[in-house]
Protein backbone atom coordinates (compact mmCIF):
# COMPACT_ATOMS: atom_id res chain seq x y z
CA UNK A 1 0.00 0.00 0.00
CA UNK A 2 2.41 2.33 0.73
CA UNK A 3 4.54 1.56 -2.41
CA UNK A 4 1.45 2.31 -4.59
CA UNK A 5 0.94 5.43 -2.81
CA UNK A 6 3.84 6.92 -3.53
CA UNK A 7 3.77 6.11 -7.17
CA UNK A 8 0.25 7.93 -7.04
CA UNK A 9 2.27 10.90 -5.21
CA UNK A 10 4.88 11.08 -7.74
CA UNK A 11 1.85 11.31 -10.32
CA UNK A 12 0.29 13.56 -8.63
CA UNK A 13 3.80 15.94 -8.50
CA UNK A 14 4.30 15.32 -12.19
CA UNK A 15 0.44 16.27 -13.33
CA UNK A 16 0.74 19.65 -11.08
CA UNK A 17 4.15 20.35 -12.85
CA UNK A 18 2.32 20.25 -16.14
CA UNK A 19 -0.36 21.94 -15.00
CA UNK A 20 2.13 24.91 -13.49
CA UNK A 21 3.85 24.98 -16.81
CA UNK A 22 0.75 24.81 -18.79
CA UNK A 23 -0.82 27.76 -17.33
CA UNK A 24 2.72 29.48 -17.32
CA UNK A 25 3.15 28.95 -21.27
CA UNK A 26 -0.46 30.34 -21.77
CA UNK A 27 -0.22 33.42 -18.92
CA UNK A 28 2.67 34.37 -21.63
CA UNK A 29 1.00 33.55 -24.55
CA UNK A 30 -1.68 35.92 -23.06
CA UNK A 31 0.60 38.98 -22.41
CA UNK A 32 2.12 38.19 -25.51
CA UNK A 33 -1.09 38.80 -27.53
CA UNK A 34 -2.11 41.78 -25.50
CA UNK A 35 1.11 43.52 -26.35
CA UNK A 36 0.20 43.04 -29.86
CA UNK A 37 -2.97 44.06 -30.02
CA UNK A 38 -1.90 47.29 -27.69
CA UNK A 39 0.64 48.15 -30.54
CA UNK A 40 -1.89 47.37 -33.23
CA UNK A 41 -4.02 50.41 -31.31
CA UNK A 42 -1.57 52.61 -30.84
CA UNK A 43 -0.40 52.33 -34.56
CA UNK A 44 -3.41 52.98 -35.82
CA UNK A 45 -4.54 56.05 -33.97
CA UNK A 46 -1.08 57.31 -35.44
CA UNK A 47 -1.89 56.34 -38.82
CA UNK A 48 -5.51 58.00 -38.28
CA UNK A 49 -4.06 61.11 -37.04
CA UNK A 50 -1.75 60.90 -39.59
CA UNK A 51 -4.11 60.71 -42.21
CA UNK A 52 -6.59 63.04 -40.57
CA UNK A 53 -3.51 65.65 -40.85
CA UNK A 54 -2.81 64.77 -44.29
CA UNK A 55 -6.72 65.51 -45.01
CA UNK A 56 -7.11 68.71 -42.58
CA UNK A 57 -8.20 71.80 -44.59
CA UNK A 58 -6.56 75.08 -43.83
CA UNK A 59 -9.00 77.49 -41.85
CA UNK A 60 -8.13 80.21 -44.15
CA UNK A 61 -8.71 78.59 -47.21
CA UNK A 62 -11.11 80.64 -50.26
CA UNK A 63 -13.23 77.97 -50.18
CA UNK A 64 -13.81 77.24 -46.53
CA UNK A 65 -14.58 81.03 -46.19
CA UNK A 66 -17.08 80.93 -49.27
CA UNK A 67 -18.91 77.93 -47.28
CA UNK A 68 -18.84 79.66 -44.52
CA UNK A 69 -20.65 83.05 -45.70
CA UNK A 70 -23.22 80.97 -47.22
CA UNK A 71 -23.19 79.24 -43.85
CA UNK A 72 -23.65 82.40 -42.07
CA UNK A 73 -26.54 83.99 -44.40
CA UNK A 74 -28.81 80.63 -43.85
CA UNK A 75 -28.32 80.89 -40.26
CA UNK A 76 -29.11 84.43 -40.27
CA UNK A 77 -32.55 84.37 -42.39
CA UNK A 78 -33.34 81.30 -40.18
CA UNK A 79 -32.71 83.06 -36.57
CA UNK A 80 -34.64 86.40 -38.11
CA UNK A 81 -37.78 84.36 -39.41
CA UNK A 82 -38.00 83.19 -35.56
CA UNK A 83 -38.02 86.47 -34.11
CA UNK A 84 -39.92 88.44 -36.83
CA UNK A 85 -42.45 85.72 -36.34
CA UNK A 86 -42.80 86.29 -32.83
CA UNK A 87 -43.10 89.88 -32.78
CA UNK A 88 -45.97 89.38 -35.33
CA UNK A 89 -47.81 87.25 -32.69
CA UNK A 90 -47.31 89.75 -29.87
CA UNK A 91 -48.91 92.54 -32.40
CA UNK A 92 -51.41 90.36 -34.18
CA UNK A 93 -49.94 91.66 -37.36
CA UNK A 94 -48.47 89.10 -40.40
CA UNK A 95 -44.95 89.94 -42.06
CA UNK A 96 -43.97 88.18 -45.34
CA UNK A 97 -41.38 86.22 -44.96
CA UNK A 98 -40.00 87.32 -48.79
CA UNK A 99 -39.22 90.81 -46.90
CA UNK A 100 -37.35 89.40 -44.27
CA UNK A 101 -35.06 87.14 -46.52
CA UNK A 102 -34.29 90.44 -48.56
CA UNK A 103 -33.35 92.05 -45.80
CA UNK A 104 -30.88 89.32 -44.47
CA UNK A 105 -29.71 89.11 -48.13
CA UNK A 106 -28.74 92.73 -47.74
CA UNK A 107 -26.06 92.20 -44.92
CA UNK A 108 -22.41 92.19 -45.74
CA UNK A 109 -20.61 89.44 -44.20
CA UNK A 110 -16.38 89.43 -44.16
CA UNK A 111 -13.85 86.99 -42.95
CA UNK A 112 -10.54 87.77 -41.66
CA UNK A 113 -7.58 86.71 -39.97
CA UNK A 114 -8.74 83.00 -39.71
CA UNK A 115 -6.53 81.33 -37.65
CA UNK A 116 -5.82 77.49 -35.93
CA UNK A 117 -7.51 77.45 -32.66
CA UNK A 118 -7.16 73.18 -32.30
CA UNK A 119 -5.65 71.28 -34.75
CA UNK A 120 -7.53 68.27 -36.78
CA UNK A 121 -8.83 65.30 -34.42
CA UNK A 122 -9.12 61.82 -35.75
CA UNK A 123 -12.41 62.91 -38.05
CA UNK A 124 -9.84 65.78 -39.56
CA UNK A 125 -12.29 68.38 -38.10
CA UNK A 126 -10.24 71.39 -37.35
CA UNK A 127 -11.65 74.28 -34.88
CA UNK A 128 -10.61 77.55 -36.14
CA UNK A 129 -11.09 80.92 -34.92
CA UNK A 130 -11.78 84.44 -37.00
CA UNK A 131 -12.35 88.20 -37.16
CA UNK A 132 -15.96 88.29 -38.69
CA UNK A 133 -17.97 90.87 -39.39
CA UNK A 134 -21.41 92.11 -40.65
CA UNK A 135 -22.27 95.28 -42.29
CA UNK A 136 -25.64 96.24 -41.64
CA UNK A 137 -28.23 99.31 -43.50
CA UNK A 138 -28.08 102.29 -41.21
CA UNK A 139 -31.78 102.55 -41.95
CA UNK A 140 -32.54 98.83 -40.44
CA UNK A 141 -29.85 99.96 -36.97
CA UNK A 142 -32.25 102.97 -36.72
CA UNK A 143 -35.82 101.12 -37.12
CA UNK A 144 -34.65 98.16 -34.29
CA UNK A 145 -33.20 100.63 -31.71
CA UNK A 146 -36.74 102.35 -31.93
CA UNK A 147 -38.58 98.80 -31.62
CA UNK A 148 -36.19 98.15 -28.40
CA UNK A 149 -37.22 101.27 -26.84
CA UNK A 150 -40.73 100.88 -27.22
CA UNK A 151 -40.19 97.53 -25.80
CA UNK A 152 -38.35 98.51 -22.72
CA UNK A 153 -35.43 96.23 -23.60
CA UNK A 154 -31.44 96.75 -23.56
CA UNK A 155 -30.04 98.94 -26.05
CA UNK A 156 -28.13 97.88 -28.97
CA UNK A 157 -24.60 99.06 -27.89
CA UNK A 158 -25.12 97.56 -24.29
CA UNK A 159 -25.86 93.85 -25.72
CA UNK A 160 -22.79 94.60 -27.99
CA UNK A 161 -20.78 95.34 -24.98
CA UNK A 162 -21.52 92.50 -23.12
CA UNK A 163 -20.81 90.04 -26.04
CA UNK A 164 -17.77 91.12 -26.85
CA UNK A 165 -18.71 92.46 -30.21
CA UNK A 166 -17.22 95.78 -31.70
CA UNK A 167 -19.24 98.45 -34.06
CA UNK A 168 -17.63 100.92 -36.49
CA UNK A 169 -20.64 102.95 -37.50
CA UNK A 170 -23.03 100.28 -39.10
CA UNK A 171 -20.50 97.54 -38.73
CA UNK A 172 -20.96 94.44 -36.20
CA UNK A 173 -17.38 92.71 -35.54
CA UNK A 174 -16.07 90.04 -33.66
CA UNK A 175 -12.94 88.99 -33.41
CA UNK A 176 -13.30 85.59 -31.92
CA UNK A 177 -15.71 83.83 -33.65
CA UNK A 178 -15.30 80.07 -33.83
CA UNK A 179 -16.36 77.68 -36.75
CA UNK A 180 -15.04 73.94 -37.87
CA UNK A 181 -13.97 72.80 -41.13
CA UNK A 182 -12.96 69.79 -42.66
CA UNK A 183 -12.96 67.45 -45.40
CA UNK A 184 -15.92 64.57 -45.40
CA UNK A 185 -16.56 62.36 -48.35
CA UNK A 186 -13.99 64.53 -50.43
CA UNK A 187 -16.04 67.71 -50.12
CA UNK A 188 -15.11 70.66 -47.50
CA UNK A 189 -17.60 71.27 -44.47
CA UNK A 190 -18.05 73.90 -42.60
CA UNK A 191 -20.09 74.47 -39.72
CA UNK A 192 -20.68 77.36 -36.90
CA UNK A 193 -19.63 76.34 -33.34
CA UNK A 194 -21.81 77.01 -30.37
CA UNK A 195 -24.29 79.99 -30.84
CA UNK A 196 -22.58 83.15 -31.57
CA UNK A 197 -23.46 86.34 -29.90
CA UNK A 198 -23.47 88.13 -33.43
CA UNK A 199 -25.54 86.16 -35.17
CA UNK A 200 -28.16 86.75 -32.27
CA UNK A 201 -27.87 90.32 -32.26
CA UNK A 202 -27.99 90.55 -35.72
CA UNK A 203 -31.08 88.49 -36.36
CA UNK A 204 -33.11 90.74 -33.87
CA UNK A 205 -31.76 94.11 -35.91
CA UNK A 206 -33.08 92.43 -39.12
CA UNK A 207 -36.48 91.34 -37.32
CA UNK A 208 -37.29 94.39 -35.49
CA UNK A 209 -36.85 96.61 -38.44
CA UNK A 210 -38.87 94.36 -40.71
CA UNK A 211 -41.64 94.41 -37.95
CA UNK A 212 -41.03 97.86 -37.77
CA UNK A 213 -41.87 98.81 -41.16
CA UNK A 214 -45.07 96.41 -41.40
CA UNK A 215 -45.74 98.24 -38.24
CA UNK A 216 -45.68 102.23 -39.43
CA UNK A 217 -47.49 100.27 -43.21
CA UNK A 218 -50.37 99.58 -41.11
CA UNK A 219 -50.54 102.77 -39.41
CA UNK A 220 -50.65 104.69 -42.39
CA UNK A 221 -53.14 102.29 -43.80
CA UNK A 222 -55.62 103.30 -40.82
CA UNK A 223 -55.18 106.41 -40.97
CA UNK A 224 -56.05 106.60 -44.50
CA UNK A 225 -59.60 104.30 -43.98
CA UNK A 226 -60.15 107.01 -41.19
CA UNK A 227 -59.78 109.81 -43.59
CA UNK A 228 -62.04 108.48 -45.95
CA UNK A 229 -64.48 107.41 -43.66
CA UNK A 230 -64.71 111.24 -42.29
CA UNK A 231 -64.76 112.16 -45.89
CA UNK A 232 -67.56 110.09 -46.87
CA UNK A 233 -69.55 111.19 -43.44
CA UNK A 234 -69.14 115.10 -44.40
CA UNK A 235 -70.52 114.01 -47.81
CA UNK A 236 -73.61 112.03 -46.28
CA UNK A 237 -73.93 115.07 -43.89
CA UNK A 238 -73.64 117.75 -46.13
CA UNK A 239 -77.32 119.62 -47.49
CA UNK A 240 -78.38 118.05 -51.38
CA UNK A 241 -78.37 121.02 -53.54
CA UNK A 242 -80.75 121.82 -56.18
CA UNK A 243 -79.78 122.58 -59.78
CA UNK A 244 -80.11 126.07 -61.03
CA UNK A 245 -80.76 126.69 -64.52
CA UNK A 246 -77.86 128.03 -66.39
CA UNK A 247 -78.56 132.08 -67.69
CA UNK A 248 -77.34 132.37 -70.92
CA UNK A 249 -74.30 134.44 -71.49
CA UNK A 250 -74.71 137.29 -74.40
CA UNK A 251 -71.97 136.79 -76.34
CA UNK A 252 -69.04 139.35 -76.67
CA UNK A 253 -69.13 141.14 -79.32
CA UNK A 254 -65.79 142.02 -81.59
CA UNK A 255 -63.68 144.47 -81.01
CA UNK A 256 -64.04 147.28 -83.80
CA UNK A 257 -61.09 148.13 -85.13
CA UNK A 258 -60.46 152.50 -83.73
CA UNK A 259 -60.53 154.82 -86.73
CA UNK A 260 -57.33 157.29 -86.48
CA UNK A 261 -57.77 160.59 -85.79
CA UNK A 262 -57.60 163.43 -88.84
CA UNK A 263 -54.96 165.69 -88.87
CA UNK A 264 -55.49 169.42 -89.97
CA UNK A 265 -52.68 170.48 -91.65
CA UNK A 266 -52.79 174.26 -91.63
CA UNK A 267 -52.58 176.45 -95.01
CA UNK A 268 -49.40 179.08 -94.89
CA UNK A 269 -51.86 182.17 -94.53
CA UNK A 270 -53.35 180.46 -91.41
CA UNK A 271 -49.34 179.69 -90.25
CA UNK A 272 -48.52 183.51 -90.77
CA UNK A 273 -51.58 184.16 -89.07
CA UNK A 274 -50.87 182.66 -86.35
CA UNK A 275 -47.52 183.45 -85.88
CA UNK A 276 -48.26 187.02 -85.70
CA UNK A 277 -50.96 186.28 -83.27
CA UNK A 278 -48.49 184.43 -81.27
CA UNK A 279 -45.92 187.26 -81.53
CA UNK A 280 -48.55 189.66 -80.32
CA UNK A 281 -49.47 187.74 -77.78
CA UNK A 282 -46.03 187.08 -76.94
CA UNK A 283 -45.95 190.92 -77.21
CA UNK A 284 -48.70 191.61 -75.33
CA UNK A 285 -47.58 189.38 -72.38
CA UNK A 286 -44.09 191.05 -72.00
CA UNK A 287 -45.49 194.26 -71.92
CA UNK A 288 -47.93 193.35 -69.47
CA UNK A 289 -45.17 191.44 -67.60
CA UNK A 290 -42.87 194.30 -67.55
CA UNK A 291 -43.87 197.61 -65.77
CA UNK A 292 -42.87 200.49 -68.34
CA UNK A 293 -43.42 204.28 -67.96
CA UNK A 294 -46.72 205.83 -69.02
CA UNK A 295 -46.85 206.32 -72.79
CA UNK A 296 -47.21 210.15 -73.49
CA UNK A 297 -50.26 211.19 -76.05
CA UNK A 298 -49.82 210.47 -79.35
CA UNK A 299 -49.17 213.41 -81.57
CA UNK A 300 -52.25 213.88 -84.21
CA UNK A 301 -51.06 213.26 -87.44
CA UNK A 302 -50.75 216.06 -90.13
CA UNK A 303 -53.23 216.60 -92.81
CA UNK A 304 -51.49 216.67 -96.08
CA UNK A 305 -52.50 220.40 -97.69
CA UNK A 306 -52.36 219.16 -100.94
CA UNK A 307 -55.42 220.28 -103.43
CA UNK A 308 -55.03 217.54 -105.90
CA UNK A 309 -55.45 214.60 -103.39
CA UNK A 310 -59.52 213.82 -103.27
CA UNK A 311 -59.38 211.58 -100.23
CA UNK A 312 -56.49 211.00 -97.41
CA UNK A 313 -55.62 207.42 -96.08
CA UNK A 314 -54.52 207.84 -92.38
CA UNK A 315 -53.64 204.41 -90.76
CA UNK A 316 -53.81 204.23 -87.14
CA UNK A 317 -52.06 201.67 -85.04
CA UNK A 318 -54.47 201.23 -82.91
CA UNK A 319 -57.45 200.49 -84.73
CA UNK A 320 -58.97 197.04 -85.65
CA UNK A 321 -59.82 195.78 -88.97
Amino acid sequence: MSVANKSVSKWQKVAGIGMVCGLALVGCDRSEKEETTETAELTEQESAAENAAATAVSCDDPMVQDRLKTTLKNTLNQQAQTLAANYANDAEISLAGASIADKTNGVVIDVQNAAVLQAANSNGMTTCQASVSMTLPSEDLYQASQVQAANNQPSLQSRLAQNNIRINNNMLVDDAFTYVVGAQGGQVSTRIAGQPALLTVVADVMAGSVFKSAMDAARAEREAERRAAAQDNERQSAPVRQPRAATPVEPIRPIQPTTPPTIEVPSTNNQNESASASSQSSTAANSAATPSEPAAPATPKAVPKDDSIDMVIIEDESATY
